[in-house]
């Protein structure tokens, strides 16, 4: 090697910047979120709000019907009444999903929900404050019956969620929590042998009947198809593309971990396959 050659080479090995001789790789992209579009339209889509609205409005049209229904005479028939779910129903759940998301978390998670709900995170839908003033004036019912588990708590944590969500006309006797399991059924026979229900109110089908408990989504589809009459009559369908039986109807589970199957599982259902 000449000295020329030499001395240059020194020169650019002097000058170059440390490390520059191979590019560090770039780091591997997170796997994508399949809760960011859910969560964005329920955000920001006022399409969101105006299902809510509608499905109120549904509601108190069907309570209005029953009550001109019904001739004076009539006063000592069943008390009417409305069964509503609690949770993306009367309650509005959006914050717990900002929560997850800033978190990077993709999937409902249980820890995360107690601890939200504990601390009042929940708020009034769109359209149920009015809806429960409706049906305080009419003087019709409304019982609740949710399914939730925070252990001894349960009951406590969702009336407090009722107060500090400011909902009039739900009662202590009038909420009724399921613990371990989802089956509203036996509650709702028994409600119905007391009143005259008019309506039930929920964001999943099995907040209307145990039937729709299905694990295939073909088999939900087709039982539901079964029962396209009542739906806006007796059943008032609530919005809700970020959790609930139809994820167990794809991957197994109401609550799957974020797993590349779980993720993989929810590609093809959104493709069609």
């Amino acid at each position: 090697m000449s000295a020329v050659r030499a001395t240059f080479l020194l020169a650019t090995l002097a000058f170059a910047p440390a490390g520059c001789s191979r590019p560090a790789p770039d780091a591997a992209p997170p796997p994508p979120n399949p809760l960011t579009m859910a969560a964005a339209w329920k955000q920001t889509a006022a399409e969101y709000d105006a299902l809510y609205y509608q499905g109120f409005n549904l509601a108190t049209d069907r309570v209005k019907q029953a009550i001109q229904a019904r001739p004076a005479s009539t006063v000592r028939d069943l008390p009417l009444a409305v069964i509503a779910d609690l949770d993306d129903t009367l309650l509005d759940t959006r914050g717990y999903w900002r929560a997850l998301l800033a978190d990077g978390l993709e999937l409902f998670d249980d820890a995360r929900w107690d601890a939200w709900v504990e601390g009042n995170g929940p708020k009034a839908s769109p359209g149920a404050t009015e809806f429960l003033q409706f049906c305080h004036m009419a003087n019709v019912r409304v019982f609740v019956v949710t399914s939730r588990d925070q252990g001894d708590k349960t009951f406590d944590i969702a009336l407090a969620n009722i107060k500090a969500a400011d909902l009039p006309y739900v009662e202590p006797e009038h909420l009724t929590v399921v613990m371990g399991g989802s089956n509203k059924e036996p509650l709702q026979a028994e409600i119905a042998r007391s009143h005259v229900v008019v309506a039930f109110l929920g964001d999943n089908l099995n907040d209307f009947a145990r039937a729709y408990y299905l694990t295939n989504v073909q088999d939900r589809r087709a039982r539901m198809a079964q029962d396209q009459a009542e739906f806006g009559r007796k059943f008032i369908l609530f919005p809700n593309p970020t959790d609930g039986h139809w994820i167990r109807a794809i991957v197994g589970d109401s609550e799957p971990k974020a797993t590349t199957e779980t993720r993989e599982a929810l590609r093809k259902a959104a493709s069609g396959k």
